[in-house]
């Protein structure tokens, strides 16, 4: 039998309040959907019951919990809305309304396509908690999508592969991540998905076994070091992460390290490059296989030491070090911010990662009374989310997509200022893309670049790491054949921007 407690119970050290509003959200949510049945047959709370889970389960504080139980009142029952502000205040109701309207976005026919796509990137600029409920509320759909007509089922996996999984990995939430994207892999791919399911099955058991065995090993040299307070565990690649990697390789399953990978947490980030030094002076690393994403963390916040190694049971093994932080952000990305923990230290530098302006200063309280709440600053939107929230209407659809897929949901590489800023760009970006991604005055008034201090040409496909230096001058202007060199977007759209001012 299901109750309000279930969920209270994923919920770290709620006050009373907090539990009587669960409660009361909980049987609110049993009335309103009395009678309702679900395509499987079950009652339709069970949904709003198991969306409430899965957001207590990623950390979510009770305005958003409660959000989650009531997300489908407006759209589906009879409440009204004043009967819902009454009960529950403006807040939550507010949170529930902007769920009802993803609700009615739907990615059918490629215009409406780009339309809705561009709708719920706005909801995601405007404020975060509302599309933290609809990846809830997607997880739990496409857990019981088996149940779902056929003719509906191909749709809403592939809208959940090709958006809610990449916008769920560039906010960071690599749980949620997996798991959209292994759903969705057999119902978009069903023959691939058979295979891939294959080769794990023939290599996870060994894989896992030689971990356990390597953990041992380390642990023990790592406390001779005087390295005794971490923890350690493991990962399985996600099929659909997998599948992907397989196709990059030629599907030689030979060329992947990391089906399974080690990971160990320790104490502080210093203690992650301790151990590293360890690890490396008594087992051999792979070259060109270790990546420091802590000095230089992914676009979507993640930090860890990757390396991999060669183990005395004659394989290799990947390596990931983290502190307990790194593996809750690595796990939860921009959730693990919007806490329900009390006495929580929020610092600056994390809280920048938040990507929604205004969005802190009306969440981050333990719960609903005024007595706790705290205003935090935060700097603007992103770039990436701004831009695609004002994509102009009158964008191509298809083009709108492609350079959707293309520029935010690639694989990203990062590039530095000489001065260390960091610009992060999709993969094969070039000096053009890197100066318009700086300012578009910089690459109006671009007429060379240097990488690493050379010159090099305004086409050279850029890589992690390397250092940019635009030279510019006030009589250059863009050259009609940067259209064909660009690969952003954005610097498209600057450049033809200019380009027209010229002609004029």
């Amino acid at each position: 039998m299901k109750t309000a407690k279930d969920i209270i119970s994923f919920m770290e050290s709620p006050t009373s309040e907090n539990k009587d509003l669960i409660i009361k959200a909980f049987n609110f949510a049993v009335n309103a959907h009395s009678g309702q049945r679900r395509y499987s047959g079950e009652p339709y709370f069970n949904h709003v019951y198991e969306t409430g889970k899965i957001l207590a389960k990623l950390g979510m504080g009770t305005t958003i919990v409660v959000a989650g139980l009531l997300h489908d009142t407006i759209e589906d029952t009879n409440i009204p809305k004043e009967q819902l502000e009454k009960e529950f205040g403006k807040e939550i109701t507010f949170l529930i309304e902007g769920v009802s309207k993803l609700g009615k976005i739907k990615f059918r026919g490629l215009k409406r396509h780009s339309e809705s796509l561009r709708k719920l990137f706005i909801a995601t600029s405007q404020d975060i908690r509302v599309v933290m409920i609809k990846f809830a509320d997607r997880m739990h759909n496409m857990q019981t999508l088996g149940y779902v007509p056929k003719e509906k089922q191909l749709r809403i996996a592939t809208e959940t592969l090709e958006i809610f999984a990449p916008l769920a990995y560039r906010l960071g939430m690599g749980v949620l991540n997996r798991n959209l994207e292994d759903l969705s892999f057999p119902f978009v791919y069903p023959s691939e998905h058979k295979k891939v399911v294959e080769i794990i099955n023939q290599r996870t058991h060994d894989d896992i076994v030689s971990l356990k065995k390597v953990s041992q090993r380390i642990k023990t040299r790592l406390a001779k070091e005087g390295l005794t307070n971490i923890k350690s565990d493991y990962r399985i690649k996600g099929i659909y992460s997998l599948y992907k990697k397989l196709e990059r390789k030629d599907w030689d399953i030979n060329k992947i390290y990391d089906i399974a990978a080690l990971r160990i947490i320790v104490p502080t980030s210093n203690d992650c490059y301790k151990a590293l030094g360890i690890i490396h002076g008594f087992r051999r690393p792979m070259p060109g296989k270790i990546k420091d994403y802590i000095a230089f963390p992914k676009p979507n916040g993640y930090q860890s030491l990757h390396t991999t190694i060669f183990t005395q049971l004659g394989n290799v093994v990947e390596i990931q070090l983290r502190t307990a932080e790194m593996h809750k952000e690595a796990e939860y990305g921009i959730a693990s911010h919007l806490s329900y923990k009390n006495n929580v230290n929020y610092n600056q530098s994390k809280l920048d990662k938040i990507w929604s302006t205004g969005l802190l200063s009306k969440m981050m309280s333990k719960d609903n009374s005024n007595k706790d709440k705290k205003i935090y600053n935060t700097k603007d939107t992103p770039e990436w989310i701004k831009q695609l929230a004002n994509q102009p209407k009158n964008t191509e659809s298809t083009e709108f997509i492609s350079e959707l897929k293309k520029d935010f949901f690639k694989h990203r590489i990062f590039v530095f200022t000489p001065n260390g800023d960091v610009i992060d760009l999709p993969v094969d970006s070039n000096p053009v893309d890197f100066a318009y991604a700086i300012h578009s005055d910089i690459g109006n008034h671009m007429h060379g670049a240097k990488v690493h201090g050379k010159l090099v040409s305004l086409d050279t496909k850029l890589k992690n790491g390397d250092i940019v230096d635009i030279m510019t001058k006030k009589e250059f202007c863009p050259n009609p054949k940067w259209l064909t060199i660009a690969k952003t977007s954005d610097a498209k759209r600057h450049i033809k921007s200019a380009l027209k001012k010229l002609e004029k």
